[in-house]
């Protein structure tokens, strides 16, 4: 009897695999999920509360608060919104509905990782743009497409480098691919990213008629754990996502709790005031113990471990992990010899330079 096995693409498809904590049971700070250090806001924890007596119905299949509070928010068009469950989904929404078998899809070199596995669960073949010094590389992309490529993925800022390009680049990518080809901005920590010459990328959707952006609710809105992201483009784009995805897809405490946090401001403005603070500070703390940090906008660094024949990454990550401490490495991103690492809370992120100390003095 012959064996069933999944189709092509899919066997290459590297399972998600977390840091592991301490397995003593003891305390331990997680650093290797880019999480909001200070939780979710009040308004959104009272909204979820309230849900807690309605979670044996279904939620609303159209999301109409959840889209319209979000429309309302950033002056958008609540038509041209959809939401998923969590950015991660819609990105494989969208790869699914315009990309398939004998396809391309063009991504860049250290970029986020659930592009590729979007990509290889629908059935499409990635290309791969090399970047230049962590930075996406725009004409390296557009010397890569072609006829073949139905979606080109840019994540912007970047995870794991923290690198951004700025709206200029980003219209100039849009310009220099196939007209057939579906730009999609992931926009996860466009939050974090309040400079002059950055954009989220809302001004190019509504001057596209084949740009789509994706936002998310876990970074600094804190709601990780309930996946709530959304997308903005194009009528024909949203519908086809629609079209794509489950009727109740982002469950009725999410919708509420992602409704309430969308027009809380002053938590908004707190965590970005906290990272403000500690980024810094923690890239310089570790750039004292010799460990080369490359400049971040998001709320997480990348760390160069120095190269020293007695250390090496699983080395330092052995040693933190003795100290209750976890962050995420990167050899799947091509960086083999970095770590990303969290900000954290204060007490987090000063347990995090002793320890580094220890090992690396």
């Amino acid at each position: 009897m012959e064996l069933l096995s999944p189709r092509p693409g899919i066997g290459q498809i590297k399972p998600y695999r977390p840091a592991r904590p301490p397995e003593d049971g003891a305390a331990w700070v997680d650093l290797s999920l880019t999480v909001n250090p200070l939780g979710p806001g009040k308004k959104a924890l009272t909204a979820y509360r309230h849900m807690a007596a309605q979670i044996h119905r279904y939620p609303d299949w159209s999301q109409d608060r959840l889209r319209h509070a979000i429309a309302r928010r950033y002056d958008l068009d609540a038509g041209h919104i959809t939401c998923a469950n969590g950015s991660d989904e819609m990105i494989h929404l969208v790869t699914q509905a315009f990309a398939g078998p004998g396809d391309e899809v063009l991504c860049h070199e250290h970029g986020y990782r659930g592009f590729m596995k979007a990509i290889r669960a629908a059935g499409a073949t990635p290309v791969i743009a090399a970047e230049r010094d962590l930075v996406v590389d725009v004409e390296a992309m557009i010397d890569r497409a072609n006829e073949k490529t139905k979606l080109c993925f840019l994540a912007n800022p970047n995870n794991p480098t923290g690198t951004y390009i700025p709206s200029e680049q980003v219209l100039r990518l849009r310009a220099g691919l196939p007209s057939h080809t579906l730009l999609v901005l992931d926009s996860a920590y466009a939050d974090y990213c309040r400079r002059d010459n950055y954009s989220d990328g809302t001004a190019i959707v509504e001057n596209s008629d084949n740009v789509l952006m994706v936002r998310t609710f876990s970074k600094l809105h804190g709601l990780a754990g309930l996946r709530v992201g959304w997308a903005y483009g194009p009528a024909g784009v949203i519908e086809a996502v629609n079209q794509t995805r489950g009727p109740f897809n982002v469950g009725i405490a999410a919708q509420a709790a992602a409704e309430a946090a969308v027009g809380d401001t002053e938590h908004e403005e707190a965590t970005f005031a906290h990272n403000s603070a500690w980024l810094p500070w923690l890239s310089h703390e570790l750039e004292q113990l010799g460990v080369r940090v490359y400049p971040s906008v998001c709320n997480f660094i990348l760390a160069r471990i120095p190269t020293d024949p007695s250390l090496g990454v699983q080395a330092v990550l052995d040693h933190l992990a003795r100290r209750g401490i976890l962050v995420k490495p990167t050899q799947d991103y091509g960086l083999a010899d970095c770590l990303r690492i969290t900000v954290g809370r204060e007490d987090e992120n000063r347990a995090l330079v002793a320890a580094l100390g220890e090992i690396l003095s």
